[in-house]
């Protein structure tokens, strides 16, 4: 799981937080499972000492699927592999502005400035 994770670093930008709204990507090693999900409510989990929180999220598949997790602020912000009933999970939410950034820049030789077309034409 860890070289999994190591490799999805070294794709996409991450943030080193996750707030209502953001898109996290979820990872998780049995059932093999590489999703994002909407996050939609976070409240705080007030039978519990330490800070757990209830995170709502909206698993972005066919058909939307809505889960409830319970979790660490150091789970929910990627800083570590945790387990659920023994399996393996990794969630974080992803930077979508400086990844969106890193494309302006790297074209900005030509043509319209500073944009990049995300989509290619097949023909």
């Amino acid at each position: 799981m860890e070289k999994i994770v190591d490799e999805l670093k070294g794709i996409l930008r991450f943030k080193d937080t996750t707030d209502e709204g953001d898109i996290v990507l979820i990872v998780a090693k049995e059932p093999q499972m590489l999703a994002y999900a909407h996050v939609g409510n976070i409240e705080r989990d007030s039978s519990r000492k330490d800070e757990w929180w209830h995170v709502k999220m909206k698993i972005l598949s066919i058909p939307l699927q809505e889960v409830t997790w319970t979790l660490r602020t150091e789970q929910l912000t990627g800083q570590e592999i945790f387990t659920m009933g023994g399996e393996e999970r990794f969630i974080k939410a992803v930077d979508f502005n400086s990844a969106n950034e890193n494309l302006s820049s790297k074209g900005s030789s030509g043509g319209k400035k500073g944009k990049i077309s995300p989509l290619k034409r097949v023909k």
